[in-house]
């Protein structure tokens, strides 16, 4: 009775020889193929063909695992100035939200679909539904390019969205995300270190050189160090919310250990977000601890911080103490702008879209201004003056109704999340949101001077805390209520896996 089964083990493991054979020899041929026509980049495209073939059947296997490949992409966009090939990588992020969305439907019967039915979902989708209108905008001098500008305004936070609000995220999943954040912050500071005390590598000065990069890094003979990001705001945006984070984890942890670690964190953050020069970036800290002080509803540490605060502001508005250093210097001019002159510009700037964006109450329509704007349509108006603000960007592009419906939306999922976390009985859970909460409120208030809202990282960053917060009654331990959905991974003995 033994023969047939040894047989039938042989044929298996022949056919699965010639199998392997088939493929390994097709793979050779099309890796030969790609390199005689490509070069080196057709050399790099056969070492990671194998391995996105792998990412995208795990991501069809599983959901959530392009949420968490979503948010390690974003914080990649900057490395393209260090290679010689044009890599679409907001494309490319682009395709993994939407294979991830397929994948929601792919694995349709154990996904949470009630969930959608949301007030924070239903604030995005109405926004989100206002975006897709503006392509009829009569006003849009070339429409194709509102594709490039709705991934930012609303298309990855609603993307985002869906796959938060109905995938089975657990507590360990928030862990990672909450972990990648700090590592790749981490790396970023370190990374802006060597800009300022070694230097700057080839491609590095390369980039600066281009266009008008040069202009708005190097000031009096400073840089401002810009890491692996985009640019110097983001960085120092960035920068300042991750200060922030680990600043709120610095009072919230309870271990001596635990605070020296953040208190080492918060300092070397502090420090990246300095040498970038980003003077907005101030108003992401103070207005975020205020706002984590209101949430925690602590009256008289409130007080006791602004009675540390008030002074400092003071010696900083008023007295010249520090200027030598140039970072102090920096953060003095944030606190007095009307006397900028660049600050003065932006003023002067927002007066003439008034008067073109008077009889236009739904803007000139999406991707007409900023780079789109200037690739797309330079003869246009909206092309033409630099918006230099998240807020007048979508006033040029949506219009006053637009940016109304925008705010509008920031403030209903500022609500919310209040709300849900004062509803939370999970010390871990509540010392994470509040750290998510308080950098959303910093970076919605820095909006109106850096469009930082609408890049990556940040973007990406407050698309998924956002939701996140919304919805963080779902891995509350401590609740009881009906809604609460605890799945199995959400045991307080998952401490281990949570964030440092």
């Amino acid at each position: 009775m033994a023969q047939p089964t040894f047989s039938l083990n042989r044929n298996l493991t022949l056919n699965q020889f010639w199998v392997y054979t088939f493929l390994g020899a097709v793979y050779t041929i099309v890796v030969g193929y790609l390199v005689s026509k490509m070069g080196m980049a057709g050399a790099i495209m056969s070492v990671l063909l194998p391995i996105v073939l792998v990412l995208v059947i795990m991501i069809l296997l599983e959901p959530r695992l392009g949420l968490l490949l979503y948010i390690q992409f974003s914080f990649t966009v900057g490395f393209t100035r260090f290679v010689q090939i044009d890599v679409p990588v907001g494309l490319l992020i682009d395709g993994l939200l939407a294979l991830t969305l397929f994948s929601l439907f792919l694995n349709g019967q154990r996904m949470e679909w009630r969930r959608m039915r949301s007030p924070a979902f239903a604030l995005i989708a109405i926004w989100f539904l206002y975006t897709v209108i503006e392509l009829i905008n009569p006003e849009a001098p070339y429409r194709p390019a509102w594709f490039f500008h709705v991934r930012a305004f609303s298309l990855h936070w609603f993307l985002v969205a869906c796959i938060i609000m109905v995938a089975p995220i657990t507590r360990k999943d928030i862990a990672i995300f909450v972990n990648s954040w700090l590592i790749w912050s981490f790396l970023a500071a370190l990374w802006s270190f060597k800009q300022q005390y070694i230097g700057l590598s080839p491609a590095e000065v390369v980039w600066l050189n281009s266009g008008f990069n040069a202009r708005t890094h190097m000031l009096f003979g400073q840089l401002r160090c810009f890491s692996f990001y985009s640019d110097a705001a983001q960085f120092g945006a960035e920068m300042a919310g991750v200060t922030l984070v680990a600043l709120i984890r610095v009072f919230e942890e309870k271990t001596l250990l635990k605070k020296a670690a953040y208190i080492v964190l918060t300092l070397v953050f502090f420090w990246g977000y300095a040498i970038s020069g980003t003077r907005s970036a101030l108003f992401v800290l103070v207005a975020g601890f205020a706002f984590y002080l209101l949430l925690k509803r602590d009256i008289p540490k409130l007080l006791m911080g602004l009675a540390l605060s008030i002074p400092l502001f003071l010696l900083l508005m008023y007295t010249s103490v520090g200027s030598s250093n140039y970072q102090v210097q920096r953060m003095r001019s944030a606190l007095t702008p009307m006397n900028d002159p660049s600050f003065m510009l932006r003023l002067q700037n927002q007066e003439k879209l008034k008067a073109y964006l008077q009889d236009l109450p739904f803007g000139a329509g999406i991707g007409t201004s900023t780079d789109m704007g200037a690739r797309f349509s330079p003869w246009h108006w909206a092309s033409q003056i630099p918006p230099d603000s998240w807020y007048v960007e979508l006033w040029i592009e949506t219009g006053r109704v637009g940016v109304t419906l925008y705010i509008l939306m920031l403030i209903g999922l500022v609500g919310i999340g209040v709300f849900r976390v004062w509803q939370l009985k999970d010390p871990w859970l509540v010392k994470v949101m509040y750290g998510f909460l308080a950098e959303f409120v910093g970076i919605a208030l820095m909006g109106y001077s850096n469009p930082v809202l609408g890049q990556f990282p940040t973007s990406s960053v407050i698309f998924i805390s956002s939701m996140l917060i919304a919805t963080c009654n779902r891995w509350d331990t401590g609740s009881l209520t009906q809604n609460s959905v605890v799945d199995q991974h959400s045991s307080p003995k998952l401490e281990r896996h949570e964030a440092i």
